[in-house]
């Protein structure tokens, strides 16, 4: 039987905070709706920002957030799209183009793309 954890989750664009109960082996996005809480998302297989989170507390699992570098996630940024909890958790949601601009705003309107996602140049 897999470990239940306790997810805070709050939503800064609704000024609401979510509180459930997520196993350690089901994504935290998709067990949220399960549970009736609709929370921003867009393409599901971790490689946007829409689902973007900052982790305030917690430990997070997330292998397949592929539109995170490296760098985010050392930060406590995470997708909850492709993330499974590890622990209680508290997080909170972030302006898409905050975290876009965080990841990629240093690569475009400078010259410094030269193919592909940036996130390997360096």
């Amino acid at each position: 039987m897999p470990d239940l954890f306790k997810i805070a989750i709050r939503d800064r664009q609704l000024n609401k905070t979510y509180t459930l109960q997520v196993p350690e082996d089901k994504y935290i996005l998709q067990n949220a709706e399960q549970q009736g809480v609709e929370l921003p998302y867009l393409c599901r297989n971790g490689a946007c920002t829409t689902c973007a989170v900052r982790v305030i507390s917690g430990e997070i699992y997330q292998p397949e957030a592929m539109g995170l570098s490296s760098e985010l996630r050392q930060q406590g940024y995470a997708l909850l799209c492709v993330s499974y909890p590890r622990s209680d958790l508290e997080v909170e949601t972030q302006d898409e183009d905050e975290v876009y601009e965080l990841q990629f705003g240093r690569y475009f309107g400078k010259g410094k793309v030269r193919a592909g996602l940036p996130l390997d140049e360096e």
